[in-house]
């Protein structure tokens, strides 16, 4: 006689298929520009998100009285154990100083990460979008290699060996001089990074000599660059959760 307690199976029926992840569109995005920067030489680092003053605001030339700070709507966390002021970084230029501490010129790097912005929210503006910062230092480091590396890159990322970029002067306190970078997508001129040549006071924050040493920094918004190669109108898609949007890269 069977025992009714035991639970029958059926050996004969198909089994049920595991459904598989994938990565997110923007981890994608970031795994390629590090790959095509690694391919010209450039080391990937790494730095934290919850960061100090210091290295977010005044080693980048940004001090408490600066005009700058306006330009940054900041998450400040409030610490009691800790003296120092503490927030969520506004950029991934705070690896900046925190590299150029440990290593010596000639070095070439690029910094993917996450940032914060205290704004509101809408189809062109998040709270939390990732950034990669590129630095280049050495003694004869120049614009000219600021443009072909930019060039170069985009060219890759997109696929495009025709693209047209142009670069604006325009001002950034951690550079000087500083520029906005555009790409032509649809006939029509979009900024994608701002750049510029790494600030004498920067060079010397990080204790290295500005009349021996100079370089080349920038910084791109990867959520711009996905949504302009994917056509994504929203970038509030991106943290949405919805598989619907994530299936489809």
């Amino acid at each position: 006689m069977a025992d009714k307690n035991k639970k029958f199976i059926d050996v004969t029926a198909p089994g049920k298929k595991m459904e598989r992840g994938h990565l997110h569109p923007l981890t994608q995005a970031m795994d390629k520009a590090c790959d095509i920067f690694q391919s010209m030489g450039f080391e990937i680092a790494d730095g934290p998100e919850l960061e100090t003053e210091y290295y977010n605001f005044d080693a980048l030339n940004i001090p408490k009285d600066h005009p700058a700070r306006a330009m940054h709507d900041t998450f400040w966390i409030k610490s009691e154990k800790n003296k120092e002021h503490l927030l969520l970084r506004t950029h991934t230029s705070n690896v900046q100083i925190r590299y150029m501490e440990s290593h010596n010129p000639p070095f070439r790097i690029v910094v993917p990460g996450r940032v914060f912005r205290y704004e509101a929210t809408d189809a062109t503006h998040e709270i939390q979008f990732y950034q990669m910062e590129g630095l280049m230092v050495d003694e004869k480091t120049n614009m000219a290699n600021l443009k072909a590396v930019v060039r170069i890159f985009l060219q890759k990322f997109f696929s495009d060996d025709k693209i047209e970029i142009r670069f604006r002067p325009s001002y950034f306190p951690f550079v000087e001089p500083g520029v906005e970078i555009d790409m032509k997508f649809n006939d029509k001129w979009l900024e994608i990074a701002g750049a510029g040549m790494v600030h004498p006071k920067v060079l010397e924050n990080a204790k290295f000599n500005p009349s021996q040493y100079q370089g080349f920094a920038f910084g791109v918004g990867v959520d711009r660059l996905v949504m302009i190669k994917q056509k994504i109108d929203d970038v509030r898609l991106f943290y949405s959760g919805d598989l619907r949007f994530i299936k489809q890269f």
